[in-house]
């Protein structure tokens, strides 16, 4: 096992805005696999970018034991580099040719070093990511996202880094090349720290550090181990603030019986010093004894309010707030056997080449189907069809007379100029203002949160309120398409959403590489386009 590691001590950064990311943050990551799990704008690929250099902290410290690999979320990439550019062995490559070409100048081994084999290393790598075709003179602006992110990958395990930081790294990978990604990080044994909303890939991790509130907490074990973890942690905070809650009433109400029992008291005590005859003095100095014995009594009754409040807020610092969406979506309902579209014969032609061609589908009822197929077959092209956004070259197509709505992973169907509940609002004009505030609070809009502009939404929030605007839009939407929607969404949006989907009950097609988010969300049909032609197909192995 590797003795590399990452000390961060005390850690402050703030946007040039002043606004502040995290303050005073501290933690260590070891040798082994950490999966650092946070929502999105809580800080992740920030800590991320100031352990690799590229940001400088406000204040504190970052200390790293061992050479750094770094994958960013966005390659900083301009299509015109080359791969052995991309990969940095172009220098030593022509140093190489140079003195294969008889050419002996010494400055030629001095950029060689130690790297004679550069070239068979490189090739060994890009084999294990699926790269083994790739010849070393290609322009990027030739390659897929996939590629790209695979290549990014390799330039960075080409380095032979002791600790490696990668940010999103199955983002644009089709499932293949999630494999071969998975491969290589279960046979890493230096330090390494993964941002991933992947729980395929946070199942591999040996722990989980949780960014929170400025704070990094660690749990033993993967992904699930940590899921199950917070679920039993969130349900002891949910039952101490019961209980606080309790002791809180519990308390104004023994206060409040107290005080009204010293009324009483006192009432009774002046009826009775009046009909004693006593003298004045002597009366004065009881009724002031009565009060100052009522006054101390209700001390310790709100001394004891006040501890019973503190618990309170103890315990509700340990709760989460919640972010379930629950929903009931019945004018979604499609029958089953219902077919809500049907293409025949279908082919779709990119400059001169067919994308697909012969292609038949049909979508009946509430099915829900996963199109799935390696990155560039095309399965972005047939959800256009299935649309109605694209025209094919030739085959037929026909929809049942029921709204179809498609989700991109872009989230642009809103007007950023309106606020939320305008745009609900313009998506189902017949529901009534009560009622549409009803909805938004399902979607966890409330009070003054339904009225922010679509343009200040988080990513979170922007995704929520797409939700809510295309299920609950009039006419409801029978037939969903999703393509890539769980790409840049935190873990917390991918549970709202895979909660929205489970409320949905009309037919749907998703096209996604997350096979954790297609058990979640209940698929039952997959197809895969691959070479353009559509096959039924299976569940796959991971």
């Amino acid at each position: 096992m590797s003795d590399a590691f990452i000390v961060c001590s005390e850690l402050s950064f703030s946007w040039p805005d002043d606004t502040p990311v995290f303050r005073d943050l501290s933690c260590t990551v070891g040798a082994g696999r950490t999966g650092l799990v946070a929502p999105n704008g809580a800080g992740k690929s920030t800590l991320l970018k100031l352990i690799a250099g590229e940001y400088r902290p406000g204040a504190g410290s970052v200390s790293v034991h061992g050479t750094v690999g770094y994958l960013p979320q966005s390659l900083p990439l301009t299509g015109s580099l080359t791969v052995a550019e991309v990969l940095g062995i172009a220098p030593v490559l022509r140093a190489l040719e140079a003195i294969e070409s008889g050419d002996t100048g010494e400055e030629h081994f001095g950029t060689i070093g130690n790297d004679w084999d550069v070239e068979e290393r490189t090739r060994a790598e890009l084999d294990r990511l699926g790269l083994g075709g790739l010849a070393l003179d290609r322009r990027l602006r030739t390659l897929s996202g996939g590629q790209i992110v695979s290549l990014g990958l390799a330039a960075q395990l080409l380095k032979r880094p002791d600790v490696l930081l990668l940010d999103e790294p199955t983002n644009n990978l089709d499932l293949d090349a999630r494999r071969r990604l998975y491969t290589v990080l279960d046979e890493w044994t230096g330090c390494l720290l993964l941002v991933s909303h992947d729980r395929v890939l946070l199942d591999r991790m040996d722990r989980i550090a949780e960014l929170d509130r400025g704070e990094i907490r660690y749990h033993g074990g993967n992904f699930t181990a940590y899921s199950e973890a917070v679920r039993a942690a969130q349900e002891v905070a949910e039952r101490n603030v019961r209980n606080a809650e309790q002791d809180v009433k519990r308390e104004k109400r023994e206060k409040q019986q107290a005080r009204e029992r010293a009324e009483r008291r006192a009432g009774n005590a002046a009826r009775n010093l009046k009909n004693a005859g006593l003298p004045k003095i002597v009366a004065g100095m009881k009724k002031r004894n009565a009060q100052e014995s009522a006054a101390k009594a209700d001390g310790t009754h709100s001394a004891r309010v006040d501890q019973a409040r503190a618990r309170l807020d103890e315990a509700s610092r340990s709760l989460r707030e919640d972010q379930r969406i629950a929903l009931e979506l019945p004018a979604t309902n499609v029958p089953a056997g219902r077919t809500v579209f049907l293409g025949e014969g279908l082919r779709v032609r990119h400059g001169d080449r067919d994308v697909f061609a012969g292609v038949d589908l049909a979508i009946r009822g509430p099915e829900r189907i996963a199109l799935t197929g390696p990155n560039g077959t095309g399965k972005s092209t047939l959800l256009r069809v299935i649309a109605g956004e694209l025209e094919p070259e030739a085959g037929t197509t026909s929809w049942a007379e029921a709204r179809v709505a498609a989700l991109s992973q872009r989230l642009d169907l809103l007007d950023t100029d309106r606020t939320v509940a305008e745009n609900l609002a313009a998506f189902a004009p017949g529901l009534e203002l009560e009622r549409r505030m009803n909805v938004l609070a399902r979607f966890l809009f409330r009070g003054p949160r339904v009225h922010l502009p679509v343009a200040a939404l988080s990513g979170g929030e922007l995704l929520r309120a797409t939700l809510a605007c295309v299920l609950c839009a009039e006419p409801a939407p029978r037939l969903l398409l999703l393509d890539e929607p769980t790409n840049n969404l935190d873990l917390v949006s991918v549970a709202q959403l895979e909660s929205a989907l489970a409320a949905y009950q009309g037919a749907f097609v998703v096209v996604s590489h997350d096979e954790r988010f297609l058990a979640e969300i209940g698929v039952e049909r997959r197809l895969r386009l691959s070479g353009g032609t559509l096959l039924e197909a299976g569940p796959p192995e991971l």
